[in-house]
């Protein structure tokens, strides 16, 4: 939870006339940053302690439609607000709009100031407390990928997403000439969220005409999430004063990479100094400790997907031979599979789950994959062998779920999910679930209009 700058040191930007708007900011269940903008000196008087938004604001979908059939905010209890307790831990410059500065807030409950139980960022800081508990500070890197396009959302939306100029007309993966061109954005992009205090390593051209991955520095879980929604809202500002456009889709065109969050996932001592996942003598180099939690990765990977892979779009992305994963299974080093194992041999070896798009909510990801690791070492769980080979073609591997309806059902049923998240929790987003897949399934698609308009 390390921003860049401290409640004094906002205070007396503000006084200098240095900052004059402050975005107080809490994350939506889609990852969305939501929340308001402050004349500066009225949020250092009084509103850093707390201010209010609407409690649909977690009961909504996408296009903002309030949601029937939730139990925590409905139109028969009125819709009334949640607190947005801002954490003050979090303030942070934000170079790309003018004299800002930025911090996010916790939700409560209105009336007994607790924490909102299906709040993303409360979610994750339960699991959190959970690894605490026990001794253990996990660390996070989420590589988020997007296609960078020479359209502004205006123009797209007027060619109805359709045959839109990519940034670059053919793939560039890893290709320095073709990235130069892409500069522009990239650059900005790189060195803005360095001075927002959001390390970026690096950034490279990928898979596709126009798409790009960037890698933010590994943090402790909740900054790294804080880290990734930041991003993803920052990358769109910046892109679109470029006069450009990022899509974060899973599966923006048929033919093309669908974009991925990979996430890289390992424990360490409470004192972030000792990775408990090393052990020089352990086979795979793998500790025990890492094995185990590897193996509840595994188990349980069927009923975390939907918290990966939350729409419909998200499980067009699963195609063999896209680099995006179909099988459930470990590997030493094989992009083909679920889980590849990095940084064998050294200080840094991790888990890297392949299974998440670029749509996901970090918050809710990381949660579900602690859940999972915690289960597979209080359950003891023994890691199989990795798999060596083409995964696509390993017809007896587990399948990732093919569908957003299979996902649902699966999480729906999952005891281990529910006992580490909560009755409640599981509920929630499993309504938010079967809701995008009823909004789906009742509305005429492009694809229908031009295969059957005429042929039917």
């Amino acid at each position: 939870m390390a921003g860049n700058l401290t409640f004094d040191q906002l205070k007396e930007a503000v006084a200098a006339g240095e900052i004059d708007t402050v975005l107080a900011c809490a994350v939506d269940m889609q990852g969305r940053l939501i929340g308001k903008r402050f004349l500066a000196r009225y949020f250092v008087e009084s509103a850093y302690d707390e201010t209010h938004g609407c409690n649909y604001l977690l009961a909504n979908d996408i296009d903002m439609e309030p949601v029937p059939g939730y139990k925590a905010a409905s139109w028969s209890k009125g819709y009334g607000d949640f607190v947005m307790k801002p954490d003050l831990n979090t303030i942070r410059n934000v170079p790309w709009l003018e004299k800002t500065a930025l911090l996010l807030c916790d939700l409560k409950d209105h009336h007994t100031r607790e924490d909102l139980a299906h709040s993303p960022r409360g979610i994750l800081r339960r699991q959190v407390r959970r690894l605490q508990e026990r001794g253990y500070l996990a660390y996070f890197a989420s590589e988020l990928e997007f296609y960078l396009f020479s359209e502004t959302y205006d123009s797209a939306r007027a060619k109805h997403w359709q045959n839109l100029d990519t940034a670059s007309p053919y793939i560039g993966d890893y290709l320095i000439g073709i990235t130069t061109k892409e500069e522009g954005v990239m650059r900005r992009l790189r060195n803005e969220m360095e001075a927002a205090g959001i390390p970026i390593e690096n950034s490279k051209g990928e898979w596709g005409p126009g798409q790009e991955e960037i890698n933010v520095r590994y943090a402790e879980v909740l900054e790294m999430a804080d880290r990734h929604v930041i991003l993803k809202n920052g990358a769109k500002e910046i892109a679109a004063s470029e006069g450009k456009a990022i899509s974060f889709m899973s599966k923006y065109n048929y033919g093309l990479a669908g974009n991925s969050s990979h996430i890289h996932n390992s424990l360490w001592s409470a004192d972030g100094k000792t990775p408990l996942f090393y052990d020089k003598g352990a086979e795979w180099t793998l500790s025990k400790l890492g094995q185990q939690w590897s193996a509840g990765q595994l188990k349980y990977a069927k009923e975390f997907t939907w918290f990966l892979a939350p729409y419909i779009n998200s499980y067009k992305r699963f195609q063999s031979g896209t680099f995006a994963p179909t099988k459930i299974m470990w590997s030493e080093d094989n992009r083909t599979a679920g889980f590849r194992l990095c940084g064998e041999g050294t200080k840094g070896i991790r888990m890297e789950c392949r299974i998440g798009g670029a749509d996901l909510n970090p918050y809710l990801a990381f949660a579900v994959l602690i859940a999972a690791g915690l289960a597979g070492i209080d359950e003891k769980l023994e890691l199989q062998k990795p798999f060596v080979g083409d995964a696509y073609q390993a017809a007896s591997l587990p399948e990732i779920p093919k569908t957003l309806r299979d996902a649902t059902e699966t999480l729906a049923s999952s005891k281990m999910l529910r006992e580490a998240l909560g009755e409640e929790v599981v509920d929630h987003y499993v309504h938010t679930a079967r809701w995008e897949q009823f909004e789906y399934d009742r509305r005429i698609t492009d694809w229908e209009l031009h295969r059957g308009f005429e042929r039917y």
